[in-house]
């Protein structure tokens, strides 16, 4: 199996503002299951609703207060949700967080690590870009897609892009 230390928990996400609060919202996909309810209560307790099951998508409750990411159909289109988790992949994290394994794991883990871990494209994109720019408020979209999948733009990690370059 693949490392997988994602930088944030599902929750911290949320606090920090993704997929427009409305995630698990009633408009977001299939009808939820009452297993999968009660483990986001249990999981959200005390967390503002309108964080993670809005009812639509508002750009401002993400953290870079922009539009990111691909529609529910969209996802189904590429394939990318498995009946385990109809809400894909962030659904598939919280129970994974929470000490589920399942045969699904790796496909996930191998999701995440192309996205944002070490030789992520994405992570190297958003690096490359400030780098080019000395700017570390470029590229919104790619850093509010980063978050989408647990990962924080830092100092830290864009000190070891540098010297991996």
């Amino acid at each position: 199996m693949i490392a997988f230390k994602p930088m944030l928990t599902p929750r911290e996400m949320f606090e920090k503002g993704v997929f427009g609060g409305a995630y698990f919202g009633p408009n977001a996909g299939p009808d939820m299951s009452r297993e999968l309810a009660d483990v986001l209560a249990e999981e959200f307790k005390g967390l503002d609703s309108d964080l993670w099951c809005a009812e639509r998508y508002l750009p401002r409750r993400n953290k870079f207060r922009i539009r990111s990411g691909l529609n529910y159909e969209q996802w189904m289109k590429y394939r990318w949700i498995h009946k385990q988790d109809p809400y894909g992949w962030l659904n598939w994290y919280i129970q994974h967080n929470r000490g589920r394994r399942t045969a699904d794991d790796d496909r996930q883990i191998s999701r995440h690590q192309s996205f944002c871990g070490p030789k992520g494209r994405w992570r190297n994109n958003i690096y490359q870009k400030i780098h080019d720019t000395g700017d570390w408020h470029t590229a919104p979209r790619v850093q509010q897609s980063l978050l989408h999948w647990a990962y924080e733009v830092n100092e830290h990690d864009y000190d070891t892009w540098l010297t991996k370059k």
